[in-house]
């Protein structure tokens, strides 16, 4: 009786097996006949040795195990659905911060200004580094960006209520008035916005923040910004004055070219002094409202129409205005607002590219990020998550680790990027599963990492023979 009782367990146990095997094997068949999942990498990319430099060090023989692999196939996976459920499985999946971190943070909203036409991967890796709750986010989709882009793109951004699409969508010309009125276009939405943030920092899709939104915050309520626009810039140099003196036309979506002839603009209205800066900003509430208002941000916005690349000289001109809300007159190149390793001021500001320059900017490279870290810039320009992959993954890690540690609420599990483990006791882990009992065994091989699959089938295996 009890030799009958045992072999009717063993064969219910190799049934359960049996069951879990075929299951496995027909979910992973299911997934390889799937095009979207083949889009991304078929696993994650180990940090390397440079990196591990700098994150945190516990003591032991640790390996960082890192939890997304497939960042794009999250979103494109839930297509467009967009329903409470596949919401709520991609914020968890791709380890967005789900409450405000502080009361500090809580109490000083963002708003964010992102302008993107390629790279979706990159676009969900700099929202999920910089999105929380109490922000608002307007993000501008390139009207010549591709169909499947802006749907993976709505998907993304109705599954949160505090980012959206900008309300009008500009065919983006590099150096052109579109790229002034995409940021534009946006301030408007942002303006008519029930979230009460106060102060927009404008961002493009190859940014990357270096600090966490906590020194955000503290930042831009520090004694030099409290009240003040940041729009790093000077006097028009000599140099530069080609750009507001002549007439350009821009041919959309293409390039900037001086018109036929070379015809000169009339003076700047109101007898503006020009400026030459940056054309990333922190603006305060009151001058996004002015800028929309005023007659004269209005009249310098139509004379900019033919100029050459006016976001560079746009904000940090009205920001010279004494009337302007929270102008900074006299700022200089003051304000730490971005990290860019420009080609003609290597020797002197840095130490080269060690990744390669594109229009003389550099795209980082993982060795590019101690420069970064040590610069302590709000955000670095530029990343390319396909030429230097590891570079991204290394601060991404890097940024998340230090947000989590100022967070002041309980963390929640599913916001750590990586985690630290032991490789010898995940190893370990196996042998000591294969002294518990067969549920035990089953529900690990069901949950386990595939890289450990193999090692409880042995483990299975031995436990049937005895």
């Amino acid at each position: 009786m009890l030799q009958l009782e045992g072999a009717k367990r063993s064969f219910l146990f190799c049934l359960g097996i049996c069951m879990l095997i075929c299951s496995v094997i027909y979910l992973r068949a299911m997934a390889g006949t799937d095009p979207q999942g083949q889009s991304g990498p078929l696993g994650c990319r180990p940090f390397s040795k440079y990196c591990q430099a700098f994150l945190p060090s516990t003591k032991g023989s640790t390996a960082w195990q890192r939890h997304d692999c497939q960042v794009e196939s999250h979103l494109l996976s839930m297509g467009n659905r967009g329903g409470d459920q596949d919401c709520s499985h991609l914020v968890r999946e791709l380890h967005f911060i789900t409450s405000p971190l502080s009361r500090e943070e809580e109490d000083y909203p963002l708003a964010f200004i992102l302008t993107v036409h390629k790279e979706l991967e990159l676009l969900l890796r700099l929202l999920r580094a910089i999105y929380m709750p109490q922000n608002v986010y307007c993000i501008h989709v390139d009207a010549k960006a591709p169909r499947e882009y802006r749907e993976a793109v709505e998907s993304l951004v109705g599954c949160f209520p505090n980012v959206f699409l900008a309300s009008h969508s500009e065919m983006v010309t590099y150096a052109g008035f579109s790229r002034l009125q995409a940021d534009i276009n946006c301030m408007r939405d942002l303006a008519a916005s029930p979230v009460p943030w106060r102060k927009v920092l404008n961002l493009c899709g190859q940014d990357f923040p270096v600090k966490s939104n906590l020194e955000l915050v503290r930042y831009m309520q520090s004694k030099e910004w409290r009240d003040r626009n940041m729009t790093p810039g000077i006097k028009q140099p000599a140099a530069m004055r080609h750009r507001t003196q002549l007439q350009y036309r821009e041919v959309r979506g293409s390039h900037v070219a001086p018109k036929h002839g070379g015809p000169k603009k009339g003076a700047p209205p109101h007898r503006l002094q020009m400026y030459f800066g940056t054309a990333y900003y922190a603006l305060t509430r009151t001058f996004v409202e002015f800028v929309l208002r005023s007659h004269v941000s209005r009249d310098l916005l139509e004379w900019s129409k033919d100029t050459f690349s006016p976001d560079e000289h746009y904000w940090v001109t009205l920001n010279h205005i004494k009337e302007a809300p929270g102008s900074h007159v006299g700022g200089g190149w003051g304000g730490e607002i971005r990290t860019i390793k420009w080609r003609d001021q290597e020797g002197t500001v840095h130490n080269g590219c060690k990744g390669r320059y594109v229009r003389d900017i550099c795209i980082y490279g993982l060795e590019d990020l101690q420069w970064i870290i040590d610069r302590n810039s709000m955000f670095a320009n530029k990343f390319e998550s396909k030429a230097f992959p590891e570079a991204l993954d290394c601060l991404e890690q890097w940024h998340r680790d230090k947000v989590l540690q100022q967070a002041m609420v309980p963390i929640q599990s599913w916001w750590q990027l990586a985690t630290q483990g032991n490789a010898t006791s995940l190893f370990n882990a196996t042998e000591t599963v294969c002294e518990g009992s067969r549920e035990d065994l089953l529900l690990t091989y069901l949950s386990c990492p595939e890289t450990l699959c193999g090692k409880f089938r042995l483990c299975i295996t031995k436990r049937h023979s005895v």
